[in-house]
């Protein structure tokens, strides 16, 4: 089993792992299989490819218990991953640059991510099942020359297995584990006749949820003090009610808990040596749980995994995607390639925004209620390329194509806030209703590459993006405070705009203090220019420069948010050593980035809520260095080696408001916020300045053709921030360490099946991905899983 592994550092650090002796390294007999990636849109060999790229194969994703792209984030330099609880989503951030705001229709992404070539535009995607995969590759750095759009930072793009006419195979693996882990998980590739095949191929993955239900009745006051403690707010005996803990949940699905199917139907159609079509029908269902807001520091007598929770947690999402590519070799120079895909989301969520941070004094007192529910989210997005590129080598070898993309989002958003319990009065309701928001993209691209010598070549690129955003009808409403209202939370059902919306004294319950209608467009034209240079066969060379562009945006009451751009000048060079045992990849980079779309909920005067969007000013400036080894100690020891060093810090960043955190001064020079922060020359969040990450196995051979392989991979990263404000020793994760170990059992080969065992995040360490705080500077977060543990059985038929 040789495949490939990556990492980097320096050359220095070779000689050492192996012990000084180059001379026997290289001695020994078979090299590293070929990588082949796709990141120029061509089958290329991944070390002779000018790109920072990193592809993770069908093995290493199934070693490491790959689900979502979270899981992925460990093993590729500069990746991170965050949840989003509120609305169930994962958000990504390369080379420090993401945005943990683009997870509903409002903002765009800095890491594009694509399957199978098609754009997947919404966050939703990310906490989508990954499974029955060719490969998985994480390009760094700008690349919207070729892959277009909100691809700043870079982008990822997972390549499904696809149907084969030459053989008849099966492929089914099922595992359980703690917190009642159970997977399932397989794929057929069945040819039909000699021009067409299917590939059918599935995937459940579920288990508990990692947090428990706190018992409220021993931490609830005794009613005499509920009494006491309401009338000091100013209540009345007569109006007062005790507790209902029948409000906190006690059963039921817990928060952290997975749910998720999906299938996949891939067809082949290659009827001529020339044409080859492959068209896919996806379903992915989600029946899971959002990630709680934990705690940092829990109450005395409560677990760390646990939430005093009033409201139940609640997912359902549903995804259909048709994904379609054609290819046709005009002829024996010129290949013609379209592209095309369509997905429908439509998703609902429930989650409990307050965490638990206080228990009620009262049913109105002492304690913040606050329910972030998605009444309905409906994204809709088509995308089709047509591509014209040169096959073979030649002098020049070039690529010309066409883009158009639509998106059409619709989204009701409601947030009850209530003193004490629901049962108490309103501290603020909202509801965000947006029936139409647009997105309509058109782009035209080109790249050529002239081989100069043999061992020169440059490359030039450029795309031109036209992007137009709509908000149709789009409204802010909020609670009127008519005191003849009933204060109840806002139920789901109705609708804060009908004008029959009244309380008794005829007035208006909630009020529309804001409308988001909005029409705006924005161009950019995007480059790239390259040179390598083969030192010699086993070095490559090569420096870059290249932009990124993504479009402004609208933002509540119709206003409007600049685009951003980010110019990437890279040097690297790759470099296969002693006699093909050995691959150590290196690239450095700097990054002016100019506009950056910094986000942040905000709460105005009056105590209306929004989303604030600010382009931060000058240069925000970002170095690093990312370095990837791979090598075959021996036949039966493999080693892999990975290294990130970055440096962030942002720009021109004044007087930036969030409602979010807790240390936030106030009040703020600018009279339409509540609080701000000036956050010029800070680091980014989830930009660690060193992360390392150093993967092992060994092959036990027991005879017989049996191998029992144990494997180890440990990852260590230097403390970052979890948010761009900074706010306190809440708003940081400490560096750690987190380790992951499996061992693999194949018998003979000609039984064609294995066991698996692993150990996830052995040392239990609660790793934050963002955090929050309350205005008394009670701190909570998501957290990565716990310790996991369990076991795989597959077989291949």
């Amino acid at each position: 089993m040789k495949r490939k592994l990556e990492f980097c550092t320096q050359t220095a650090v070779i000689a050492l792992l192996l012990g000084g002796n180059g001379a026997a390294f290289a001695a020994q007999s078979e090299g590293i299989e070929t990588v082949v990636v796709t990141a120029t849109k061509r089958a290329t060999n991944l070390q002779t490819t000018p790109i920072a790229v990193t592809a993770l194969d069908t093995m290493t994703l199934t070693e490491h218990n790959v689900q979502t792209v979270q899981d992925i984030a460990h093993l590729v330099p500069s990746l991170q991953a965050t949840t989003q609880g509120d609305h169930g989503v994962i958000t990504l951030t390369l080379r420090g640059v993401g945005n943990d705001l683009a997870k509903t229709e409002y903002a765009d992404p800095e890491v594009a991510m694509y399957i199978d070539g098609v754009y997947s535009p919404r966050a939703e995607g990310a906490a989508a099942l990954l499974y029955d995969l060719s490969s998985i590759e994480v390009l760094r750095g700008p690349q919207g020359t070729l892959w277009g759009r909100n691809s700043t930072a870079g982008a990822v793009n997972i390549i499904t297995a696809k149907p084969t006419l030459d053989e008849q195979y099966g492929t089914l693996e099922i595992g359980g584990g703690n917190y009642a882990a159970l997977r399932a998980r397989g794929a057929v590739n069945l040819p039909i006749d000699d021009t067409f095949a299917l590939r059918v191929a599935f995937a459940h993955e579920q288990h508990d949820g990692y947090v428990d239900f706190q018992n409220p009745n021993p931490q609830i006051p005794p009613i005499p003090d509920q009494l006491t403690a309401y009338e000091a707010s100013g209540g009345t005996a007569a109006t007062f009610k005790p507790i209902n803990t029948g409000l906190f949940v006690q059963k039921g699905p817990k928060y952290n808990a997975q749910d998720q199917s999906a299938v996949r139907v891939t067809g082949l159609w290659q009827p001529t040596n020339t044409f080859t079509w492959n068209l896919g029908f996806e379903y992915f269902a989600d029946r899971g749980t959002p990630d709680a807001n934990l705690m940092q520091d829990p109450r005395p007598g409560q677990k760390f995994w646990s939430t005093l929770a009033d409201t139940a947690p609640y997912l359902h999402r549903d995804a259909w995607s048709v994904r379609s590519r054609m290819d046709l070799a005009l002829n024996d120079y010129l290949n013609l390639a379209y592209v095309a895909g369509f997905s429908d989301f439509r998703g609902a969520s429930d989650f409990d925004q307050d965490g638990g941070t206080h228990v009620p004094t009262s049913f109105a007192t002492g304690a913040t209620y606050q329910d972030d529910r998605t009444n309905s989210s409906h994204y809709v997005n088509t995308s089709h390329e047509l591509d014209l590129q040169s096959s073979g080598s030649h002098e020049i070898d070039w690529i010309a194509g066409l883009y158009y993309g639509y998106e059409d989002n619709s989204i009701r958003f409601d947030i009850p806030i209530f003193n004490g319990t629901p049962e108490g009065t309103v501290g603020w309701q909202g509801s965000f209703i947006q029936p139409k928001e647009t997105v309509d993209t058109k782009a035209a691209f080109a790249q050529a590459t002239w081989n100069i010598a043999d061992n020169f070549r440059i490359t030039g690129g450029l795309r031109f993006t036209d992007d137009n955003r709509t908000n149709q009808g789009g409204t802010n409403n909020a609670w009127a405070y008519n005191p003849t209202c009933p204060q109840v939370p806002l139920d789901p059902g109705s609708d804060p705009r009908d004008p029959n919306f009244v309380g008794t004294n005829g007035q208006p319950c909630f009020t529309t203090y804001q409308h988001n209608d909005a029409d705006h467009s924005w161009s950019k034209l995007t480059y790239l220019g390259r040179a390598e240079f083969n030192l010699d066969p086993s070095n490559m060379i090569y420096a870059s420069i290249s932009s990124g562009y993504k479009s402004g945006g609208l933002q509540d009451g119709g206003a409007l948010y600049d685009p951003e751009t980010l110019t990437n000048y890279e040097v690297g060079i790759k470099s296969t050593l002693f006699d093909g045992r050995a691959t150590f990849n290196n690239a450095f980079f700097y990054d002016d980035f100019k506009g950056y779309q910094l986000a942040a909920p905000i709460t105005f005067p009056g105590g209306n809520r929004g989303l604030g969007f600010w382009n931060v000013g000058g240069t925000t400036t970002i170095y690093g260095l990312e370095s990837e080894l791979f090598a075959l100690l021996t036949d039966d020891d493999q080693l892999q080696l990975q290294l990130s060093l970055l440096h962030t810090e942002l720009g021109n960043a004044a007087n930036i408001g969030s409602n979010d955190y807790g240390n936030l001064p106030s009040p703020c020079p600018d009279p339409s916020l509540g609080a701000c922060k000036t956050l010029t020359g800070f680091a980014l969040p989830h930009a660690p300045s060193v992360a390392i990450t150093a993967q092992f196995q060994h092959t036990f051979h027991l005879g017989n053709g049996a191998s029992l392989i144990p494997r180890a991979t440990v990852h260590w990263e230097d403390s970052s921030w979890l948010s761009v404000f900074h706010d306190g020793a809440g708003d940081k994760q400490d560096s750690y360490t987190r380790t992951d170990l499996g061992l693999r059992y194949e018998p003979d080969s000609k039984l064609h099946w294995y066991a698996d065992a692993y150990v996830q995040n052995i040392e239990d360490g609660k790793i934050k991905t963002n955090a929050g705080a309350t205005g008394d500077n009670i701190y909570t977060s998501q957290y990565l899983p716990p310790r996991t543990f369990g076991v795989n059985l597959g077989v291949r038929f």
